[in-house]
């Protein structure tokens, strides 16, 4: 092909021919490889940094948010909120939990509809919901206010995190998936240290202000921050790669045909799609799965520490509610960097087991240390291992899910929401392990997370195995001629192990 046409192929000029005409005729050529490999490759990573500049901020931005408002009311913990609304006994473990209730039940239809929808109209709406609903939580003045405002909280949240990650996996490729699933992750991570540092500068600069208790001014900012980005998400997040209207027709060409070529990923646009129905039943019939939603559900156990560091911090002697907050922070900042670190090694590596088995293993000895620790300081010390290991191989098994069920977008995005539903149900009982009866050491919280942590690994390890016999099976079929496991595998296509 002359460097003239693989130019305009690569979209320097497309205006005079019709998008889907454009776009049909650009899947076909890039696929059969019509276009010379350096020039591809140029191309392919001029349209990554544009998606790093455009998606990734905006998506980070929202999930530092969405935590926040999750996570806000760990913090009124701190600022007196079980005073404030004459909470007793396991109340506010209840309003912890009852949020997890909401937000599990609508993770999977919310994740196959937006295989319909607009991901960039669908997602800011549910953050618009969700910004209004934790403004609500300020006015509260009972428990049973408290508590249905989490529920509502839960269902308005449960959209966004595994429409997120379907989204990444809509757009990058295996082998850069865990890392840009650990840059999302992180603005979770960040949101904790943020939070925590809100918190405190409202509790030494609001507390008492118009009599009210400082725990209801933390609410308000972070709702009206919510709702001003969610107008501005609207006009940042893309669609899918057939239908991003700020791509030209050969940049979203382009978007198709590397996934394609590298993740066996091929979503089809909006022709010949399967039934929501048949891809929700073969994510459910594909124990891989149910394999992943299990080392999520085990790592999630130590997740549920997240939710309780600032109760944590506040038992490790005398301090004032402001200090105890500004503590929370540093265990949330090194668990974003190493985070990050662990992921950008799977992504270059291109394996995931080994990197989730290391970082659980870390979290679990450091939750036996904290059973073990009589003194505070080294219990404050294991929280940073604690945080860091936990959420390092979050990101990378969250990565893993896209590259183990690649197509179509319907099964995809059902295996997504599958497996954070399963791993989020752990919390719903998790909050019951942080009983102010069994402060200030948690000896049974902390001895069942590291437990988990092991499960974690082991499950790993089985996955690991299951895969290798799986790759095993396909690079047979592909030597006598046959399909394969066909379900969207492409010629060459192997589990990442």
């Amino acid at each position: 092909m002359p460097a003239e046409d693989e130019y305009r192929l690569l979209g320097a000029d497309d205006a005079t021919k019709d998008d889907e005409e454009f776009e049909e005729e650009q899947n076909e050529e890039l696929g059969d490889a019509g276009i010379s490999e350096p020039l591809f490759a140029a191309a392919e990573k001029k349209l990554v940094r544009k998606l790093d500049r455009r998606l990734m901020p905006c998506l980070f931005a929202m999930i530092v948010l969405n935590y926040l408002d999750r996570n806000a009311l760990a913090n009124a913990r701190v600022q007196g909120i079980e005073k404030s609304l004459g909470l007793t006994g396991s109340e506010f473990n209840t309003a912890i939990s009852v949020f997890f209730i909401g937000y599990i039940g609508l993770q999977v239809p919310s994740n196959l509809l937006l295989t319909r929808v607009r991901p960039s109209l669908y997602l800011p709406g549910c953050m618009l919901a969700w910004g209004l609903l934790s403004g609500t939580t300020a006015f509260v003045t009972s428990f049973q206010a408290l508590a249905t405002a989490r529920f509502f909280l839960g269902m308005a949240e449960a959209p966004f995190f595994p429409g997120a990650l379907f989204l990444l996996s809509s757009w990058y490729t295996r082998r850069e998936l865990a890392l840009r699933t650990a840059i999302l992750y992180s603005g979770s991570l960040l949101s904790g240290a943020l939070g925590a540092l809100a918190a405190a500068a409202v509790q030494r600069g609001l507390a008492g202000a118009a009599q009210l208790p400082p725990w209801r001014w933390l609410f308000g900012p972070e709702a009206c921050a919510t709702l001003a980005l969610a107008a501005a998400a609207a006009f940042a997040l893309p669609d899918f790669p057939a239908s991003t209207r700020w791509l030209s027709g050969a940049e979203r060409a382009l978007a198709a045909a590397r996934l394609r070529r590298t993740s066996a990923i091929d979503d089809g646009g909006p022709r010949a799609r399967p039934r929501l129905a048949a891809g929700l039943r073969a994510a459910a019939a594909d124990q891989k799965v149910w394999l992943l939603a299990g080392i999520v559900a085990a790592k999630t156990v130590g997740g549920g520490a997240a939710a309780f560091a600032p109760t944590l911090v506040a038992t490790l002697g005398p301090q004032t509610p402001a200090a105890t907050l500004v503590l929370v922070a540093p265990p949330y900042v090194v668990a974003a960097v190493v985070a990050l670190a662990v992921s950008r090694s799977s992504d270059a590596r291109g394996e995931r087991a080994a990197h989730v088995v290391v970082s659980v293993l870390v979290a679990a000895g450091a939750f036996a240390a904290a059973a073990a620790a009589q003194r505070p300081a080294l219990r404050y010390a294991a929280l940073f291992g604690m945080l860091a290991g936990v959420y390092a191989a979050y990101n990378v098994a969250l990565a893993w899910i896209a590259s183990t069920v690649p197509s179509p977008a319907e099964k995809r995005s059902a295996a997504v929401a599958i497996v954070n539903t399963v791993g989020n149900l752990v919390q719903v009982f998790t909050p019951y392990m942080y009983l102010a009866s069994f402060g200030p050491r948690y000896l049974l919280a902390m001895v069942v997370t590291s437990g988990a942590c092991v499960t974690c690994a082991v499950l790993t390890l089985v996955l690991r195995r299951l895969m290798v016999r799986d790759n095993a099976r396909l690079a047979i079929s592909e030597r006598l001629g046959e399909d394969g496991e066909g379900d969207g595998k492409t010629p060459g296509f192997r589990y990442v192990l």
